[in-house]
Parts: C-alpha cells; structure tokens; sequence
C-alpha cells in the first residue's frame, strides 16, 4: 500500500475547519470525498495540523495510504477536477510507509493578517482582520519578543485544549508591515504577524495575536506578556483574534 502525501491550500471560511466533525462540510471531508469518487476507496486522511473553522491554509500537508497506481504527480489535477474552487491540491509525493502529516513535522509557520486602514479592503475582507484605529509597531514587535523560546503556553491556549503538556518552542515571533494603496487613505498599512514553532496548540496563535493586538492598542505594555506566560492562566491574556485572519502558512519536515 502506498503512502501519498498531498500539499493543499484552502480558503477555509465557507468550512468547520480541517478535520472531519459530527456535522460534516471540513476541508478533510471534501478530500476524502473527492479521493473516494477518483478511486472507490475510503480513506483516512491525516492532516499536519487542525485548523479551526473560517481559518486557511497556504500549504497544508495531509497524508492518506492507497492501493491506487495513479502516479504521484498526477494527484493534483485528477484531485481538483473534483474539489470546490476554494480548495486546491497544490502537489503531491509518494511518502515514505512511516511518514505522518502531522507526527513527522517539525516546524509549522502561521501568519496572522492584519489590515489597519480606514476602511476595510473588499478584496481582501475574507482574509484579513480589518482595525481602523493607529497600532503601536513597536510596541508589538517587543511583544512578540517575549513568546520567543520555550515557554508554557497555557495562558495562551483555549481552556478547551487537551493536550497533556502546554510546553511549545517558538524559533520565530516576527512583524512586519507595509503601506498599503488603498483608495483614500494615504495612511493604510499591511500588519503580518508570523509564528514558527515545533507545534501549537489550541487557539495559540490567534490568543497571541490577540494579546499582542491589546499591546498595540496601549491597554497592555510590552512587558506583561512575560507576565502572563508564567501566570499559566488564560484569563490573564487577550482575546482570542478572529479566526479569518489567520493562515497555516508552511509546514517542514
């Protein structure tokens, strides 16, 4: 039997997130489906991570075994005949039996979208969260300083989350942002928040987000995120950032 590992980006708003739920209509169910009509075979798909309802994927990566002969480059074209237009295969190899989705990464890379302008960009509505007030860069650049590391992640996770153990490391917490050319407003920029880390947990990076937001804002100084990391308490921390702006942007193995 072989292993096929597929790359997928998506645009997750129409869905319930990546992985199959008790009502149906994930990005994993659309795929199973559409291998099953290419194939006649009902499969397990893994996913390297679970992305949550109205959240995307730039290049998800997902494995399933098959019996089928079709040749690994194949895949993305006999897949996308049979998707909806907001999911793509965008490539596809024969892994090694052992290879997971998710047990064989070793990095994943997340960035979150914030447009801070006076009005909200139609073209870009479904991808990136909208603030029309000034946000301290800065500020929110030291900030993300503080979640660089290993660190318990509890205060930053949902209180929901069943992970045994809260402890990620994060290799990278950057910023960076650029003007934007928007109609009428001279003063519009482009905020990309991006994490790298050996994992994360649940609404880790949109808590982050959140938090960091509430630093930009001026309701929080910098220096409290240190504070709340060894609080281990989610109260402590920010909201949890709108699902929409968020993107599952690489996965490394």
């Amino acid at each position: 039997m072989r292993n096929i590992a597929l790359v997928i980006g998506y645009d997750g708003t129409a869905y319930s997130g990546f992985q199959t739920q008790p009502g149906g209509n994930t990005i994993q169910d659309k795929l199973e489906e559409a291998i099953r009509q290419l194939t006649g075979e009902t499969v397990k798909l893994y996913g390297s991570g679970r992305t949550d309802a109205g959240v995307h994927a730039r290049a998800q990566v997902a494995n399933f075994h098959t019996d089928s002969a079709i040749p690994a480059d194949r895949w993305p074209f006999a897949l996308n005949t049979r998707l909806p237009a907001d999911i793509r295969v965008y490539g596809a190899w024969e892994a090694e039996p052992d290879f997971h989705a998710r047990k064989s990464a070793k990095r994943k890379s997340y960035r979150y979208l914030i447009e801070r302008s006076r009005h909200p960009d139609l073209f870009h509505s479904r991808t990136r969260l909208h603030h029309p007030r000034p946000l301290d860069i800065q500020a929110m650049k030291q900030a993300l300083g503080y979640v660089q590391g290993e660190h318990d992640f509890t205060s930053f996770c949902s209180i929901h989350s069943v992970s045994q153990s809260h402890v990620r490391t994060i290799y990278e917490a950057r910023l960076d942002h650029e003007r934007l050319d928007l109609p009428g407003d001279d003063q519009a920029e482009l905020i990309t928040i991006e994490l790298t880390g050996n994992g994360f947990l649940y609404n880790m990076v949109r808590i982050i987000v959140g938090t960091v937001i509430e630093v930009g804002q001026g309701k929080r100084a910098p220096e409290e995120i240190r504070r709340i990391l060894l609080a281990r308490d989610r109260a402590q921390a920010g909201p949890t950032a709108p699902a929409h702006g968020l993107i599952l942007w690489q996965v490394q193995y």
